[in-house]
């Protein structure tokens, strides 16, 4: 699996005439953090297995079932383990050698990654979230598209802010500046761009974090 798209990978084509004017969300699936939360014997939970699926395969495919023009996987703790599971699936892989440092370098990994491509929005999308589907990802990037494309875009339920979230490449700068275990909330709060708010449910908000979370998603945590 190669960090350069091949040419017939919608990433890595031109865009023509009629495209030009069409906003670009490509998506970065976050998979490389140590999840401290499942306990010092209480496995990965990307690799537990739903309906004998690794959570982290099932989730890209999700990702790679939506309208994004591509979809970058960030790896870091157990790389090699978290590529075998989605070994075939058309992603592009962007290993993070600082995950120990928390979040915010999977985000500066990923928006390097981005920097000089024709991408004009990142979904950012935590591959613990089972809940989401590939019809809730093209929401969020409708909106983002016919919303001018200098905005933000997040998952909601009932009001509640959630995740993903799409951030546009205007805040790619403040974004490269992130340290720690922090994702991009504080510039989501700082930005002087709308933000638009999109209802997808409990989805937005179910996210697993431990053990229980994850068995009590249906997951069967291998190791």
């Amino acid at each position: 699996m190669s960090n350069t798209p091949r040419a017939d990978h919608p990433a890595g084509k031109r865009r023509t005439a009629d495209q030009s004017a069409i906003p670009r969300v490509a998506i970065l699936l976050l998979a490389a953090g140590q999840a401290a939360r499942m306990g010092p014997t209480g496995g990965h939970k990307l690799l537990a297995e739903f309906d004998g699926i690794p959570l982290v395969r099932r989730m890209a495919a999700v990702a790679l079932g939506s309208n994004a023009a591509a979809v970058i996987l960030v790896t870091g703790h157990r790389r090699t383990e978290i590529e075998t599971a989605v070994t075939g699936l058309n992603l592009e892989m962007v290993e993070n050698p600082h995950y120990l440092t928390g979040m915010a370098s999977s985000l500066v990994a990923g928006v390097s990654y981005l920097e000089d491509r024709q991408i004009d929005g990142a979904l950012v999308m935590l591959a613990d979230m089972p809940g989401l589907l590939s019809s809730h990802l093209n929401q969020l990037i409708a909106t983002f598209q016919l919303s001018g494309q200098d905005c933000i875009v997040r998952a909601a339920c009932q009001g509640r802010p959630g995740n993903p979230v799409i951030l546009p490449t205007s805040l790619n700068q403040q974004i490269l500046q992130l340290k720690g275990d922090i994702g991009a909330r504080q510039i989501i709060e700082n930005a002087s761009l709308p933000v638009f708010q999109v209802e997808i449910g409990e989805a937005a908000l179910l996210d697993l974090d431990t053990p229980e979370a994850v068995k009590g998603a249906g997951g069967i945590i291998k190791y």
